[in-house]
């Protein structure tokens, strides 16, 4: 199968031909094209127009069109707008009403080459000239707006929007000079207060945006700078700087996820941008190493995180957010650890850094609580509740802390056996008997040696009830003393009592301990 194509201005005309290609009927294809050329000739002179869409076809597109868009369908209307366009490109109404479409999807750029060519075809079309104007002013071009409205104003010199749309286009560029001068002196307040009006009289002007998001950043506010700077990639093509400074500022806050996803932008319009593929190798390496050290946390590997976290603190250690939460999550993970000197040490560090950080305030507590200064574990605790008053675990752990202040100030059964809140079951167990040899009642010969002996060798021996009990010994650590007898149902009165009301040194009690060692 043979196709040929004849082309004259639009008008494409095809022509099939099916054609044996036996070995016998070869000498016949030259005649055959000469004829097919000679054919696209006397169609190009005599066919003009003929495959082009009529003007019913093209009312069609355009009424469809008007029906689609009044019922919202945008996209199946800007379709039909289309084929109107093609159909009659010389029609100045049917660019102006697929400019109107373009409009209602909030496509200005789309819009503004279509009502520039409806001009063109029909410079006295004053709708054209006043909708383009009002793009031109949106977009901070105040010269091309101005000449619109004054277009618009010479056809129709009554033409309120075009005169109200004037002043402000005229008030805009006296407010844009306002705002370069101040900039210009380094006065980033007031320039940014010049901006927000300049801005709102011209939302679709990236360069205003840009200008007020380098004032924020000057501040020191990159949160609000962020917010400039994230419609500019959208009102500027190709805009790999904006992604790129977008990356730089969510990365200097800490948040590498959404600093990757801006980087990965740039790179998506530009792979071999190097500016922007060293940023994004950096942040990358970053994400990874906090990502890896979370999830070391939640899988209870403390030591590994903390050596993730030291490694962060080598890969970073120019940005402060990352040495800070480094600093935080060590804390964290050595409490955890019960290492709660060394968590001391770095929490209080990491609480110069971020005073009101109220994570921190809560583990360097825990870490008090460790070393059974509950004093300062209340102290933090009440700190950390003043920074935020709603949050559960802060509250419980308040609550949690006086208890053991409390507890403290009555009987404190690590610091009868002499040991850490952290200490294992044996260390307890070894801990005990060590006591119990030196303050057995046998040992001591006045009867008012016998009785301190006693008094001691009971504490020594709840101390150890207690603590090896593993439900009793979550209960003291959670501030409540199993053994007070005012939180027994029907608690008598007493001092320290041995549990269960029995007392080996009590009436009857011929009671003797034994001690072996391995």
């Amino acid at each position: 199968m043979l196709r040929l194509r004849c082309i004259h201005g639009n008008l494409r005309v095809e022509s099939r031909y099916l054609l044996n290609m036996e070995t016998g009927r070869r000498k016949g294809l030259s005649g055959v094209l000469s004829s097919l050329s000679l054919l696209c000739v006397v169609l190009d002179l005599q066919l003009d127009g003929v495959f082009g869409a009529t003007p019913v076809e093209i009312e069609q597109h355009l009424e469809m069109g008007r029906k689609l868009l009044a019922a919202g369908q945008l996209a199946e209307a800007l379709s039909h707008y289309h084929s109107a366009v093609e159909g009659d490109s010389k029609n100045y109404l049917t660019y102006y009403k697929r400019a109107a479409v373009f409009l209602a999807m909030g496509r200005s750029k789309s819009a503004l080459p279509d009502l520039t060519r409806a001009i063109q075809l029909k410079p006295d079309f004053l709708p054209a000239r006043l909708q383009r104007g009002n793009i031109l002013l949106k977009q901070g071009n105040t010269q091309e707006a101005r000449e619109d409205f004054q277009a618009v104003l010479s056809g129709d010199p009554g033409h309120e929007e075009a005169a109200s749309q004037l002043l402000k286009t005229e008030e805009l560029e006296k407010l844009q000079g306002e705002a370069h001068s101040a900039h210009r002196k380094g006065d980033y307040m007031a320039t940014i207060t010049v901006l927000d009006r300049v801005i709102e009289l011209s939302p679709w002007d990236p360069a205003s945006r840009e200008l007020r998001a380098e004032c924020f950043i000057r501040l020191g506010d990159s949160r609000k700078a962020i917010q400039d700077l994230l419609p500019t990639t959208r009102l500027r093509n190709d805009n790999r700087a904006a992604f790129l400074q977008l990356s730089t500022l969510y990365y200097g806050l800490g948040e590498h996820q959404e600093a990757l996803s801006q980087v990965r932008e740039c790179l998506k319009l530009d792979q071999d941008d190097k500016e922007c593929f060293s940023h994004y190798k950096q942040v990358k390496k970053i994400s990874k190493q906090l990502d890896s050290a979370e999830q070391l946390i939640s899988d209870h590997r403390y030591q590994q995180a903390i050596e993730k976290y030291e490694s962060v603190m080598k890969t970073e250690p120019s940005v402060p957010y990352y040495t800070n939460r480094a600093k935080e999550r060590i804390c964290h993970c050595l409490v955890k650890n019960q290492r709660a000197r060394e968590a001391l040490d770095v929490c209080s560090e990491a609480h110069q850094r971020d005073p009101r950080n109220i994570n921190i305030l809560r583990d360097r507590a825990e870490a008090y609580i460790l070393n059974q200064d509950y004093e300062k574990a209340v102290g933090d605790y009440q700190e950390a509740r003043e920074f935020d008053g709603e949050n559960q675990e802060i509250r419980e752990g308040l609550e949690r802390a006086q208890k053991l202040l409390k507890q403290s100030r009555k009987r404190d059964y690590y610091k009868i056996l002499g040991v850490h809140r952290s200490a294992n079951k044996q260390e307890i167990i070894k801990a005990y008997r060590k006591l119990a040899q030196q303050w057995h009642p046998d040992n001591f010969q006045s009867e008012s040696d016998k009785k301190e002996a006693e008094k001691k060798f009971i504490d020594i021996a709840s101390a150890k009830e207690v603590l090896t009990d593993p439900e009793m010994r979550q209960k003291f650590d959670a501030g409540e003393d199993p053994l007070d007898p005012e939180s027994q149902q029907g608690g008598g009165e007493g001092g320290h009592g041995w549990p269960f009301d029995f007392n080996p040194f009590g009436s009857g009690g011929n009671f003797h301990f034994r001690f072996h060692h391995n």
